[in-house]
């Protein structure tokens, strides 16, 4: 009796295992600036990060400051593909917006292969708020699980 509990644990475990779930965010970030001078790029972290290791709870207790060092949260190693931006010089470029949706497919179509199974997207946009404002992206995250 005891060798079926220990197999049955066993057993339960390895199923537990195989149905637990990784998830990946890959961003896309397309520059809205008029006349072509912002950066546009798909990026893709290729390091871990614990979110517990820079999370504190706030109480009414201890109300202590999150005091996580910005050094140790950054993420050094990642992916970077350009991306062309929306806007040349003579406006609006709608050859760059076919490249970038090529690009996107192609990264897409990559992560596919390797497993991973596109489960939300989800985009924002933070546009040229005037004449003297020049800023401006269009931002995308294609969030992956296997």
């Amino acid at each position: 009796m005891k060798k079926f509990m220990l197999i049955a644990c066993l057993v339960i475990t390895a199923v537990m295992d195989v149905n637990a779930q990784q998830f990946k965010v890959i961003t896309s970030v397309e520059s809205i600036v008029p006349s072509g001078m912002g950066r546009s790029r798909i990026i893709s972290a290729t390091e871990e990060r614990d979110y517990k290791e820079f999370t504190s709870e706030q109480t009414e207790e201890d109300n202590t400051r999150n005091k996580s060092d910005r050094g140790e949260i950054r993420v050094k190693n990642f992916e970077e593909t350009k991306l062309l931006n929306f806007y040349n010089i003579g406006g609006i470029r709608f050859q760059n917006i076919a490249a970038n949706d090529a690009l996107i497919s192609s990264k897409i179509n990559a992560m596919v292969a390797e497993g991973w199974e596109l489960a939300f997207v989800t985009s924002a946009v933070e546009s040229d708020s005037g004449k003297d404002d020049g800023q401006g992206i269009f931002i995308t995250r294609y969030i992956f699980k296997k």
